[in-house]
């Protein structure tokens, strides 16, 4: 009780004439309250920053676990990839080539002639070539009934070579009336269809080097 009252005694105005256990009490406190004042302001934003950085730790972690099993698979992926361009070359290699194109247009109007279709045009276009092939636009115009019209479709696809017909800007639409007034369940195929050939290995060359730089595809035909 007698150092509470010393404090309450105390002459605020002559803090030099305080007993030295009451200044040694006041400048522990003083010193506590510093500390703690620096914990709050310095230390804390510390834990923050630590709190933060062991949250990217712990990112940094996944994502290297997850490199890691990427490279450890990446071998095995490779080989997969090299697969499947063996492959593709292969099922590129039934394409028709350059010189059998010609003969595969012919064969087309020609099989399209054989299952009773009328052929009011049959125009095959300029070729594109592509990285391992090329594409031919052939603007057609077919008359026939869709039991003709399936009969087509199968005939090309029983020729030799492989043949991909691909249909763009393509319409199928029944046949104007005649002057009878009927058009005997007859339908128009109009529009432009495109086939493709594989390009050989000079061809292949002059492709790539027609390219942009940046448009430049990995792989070639072995």
């Amino acid at each position: 009780m007698s150092f509470m009252s010393d404090i309450q005694n105390l002459d605020r105005n002559n803090v030099g004439g305080w007993p030295q256990s009451i200044r040694l009490f006041f400048t522990a406190l003083l010193f506590g309250l510093v500390v703690l004042a620096g914990w709050y302001f310095v230390i804390s934003d510390q834990q923050d920053s630590l709190g933060s950085l062991v949250g990217k730790e712990t990112q940094l972690k996944q994502e290297f676990r997850d490199k890691q099993a990427k490279a450890v698979n990446l071998e095995a992926l490779q080989q997969q990839l090299d697969e499947m361009q063996d492959m593709l070359r292969q099922l590129l290699r039934q394409l028709p080539s350059k010189t059998e194109m010609p003969e595969l247009l012919t064969d087309i109007s020609q099989t399209a002639q054989s299952a009773g279709l009328e052929t009011d045009l049959f125009q095959p276009g300029a070729e594109t070539p592509k990285d391992f092939y090329a594409e031919r636009p052939i603007a057609l115009r077919f008359s026939g009934t869709y039991h003709q019209f399936g009969t087509f479709i199968s005939g090309v696809a029983s020729l030799p070579r492989v043949v991909i017909l691909t249909l763009h800007d393509v319409s199928l639409t029944p046949k104007s009336s005649g002057k009878d007034g009927a058009a005997d369940g007859q339908l128009v195929l109009q529009g432009t269809v495109k086939t493709y050939r594989y390009l050989d290995d000079d061809e292949s060359a002059a492709a790539a080097k027609s390219k942009p730089a940046g448009n430049k595809r990995a792989g070639g035909r072995k």
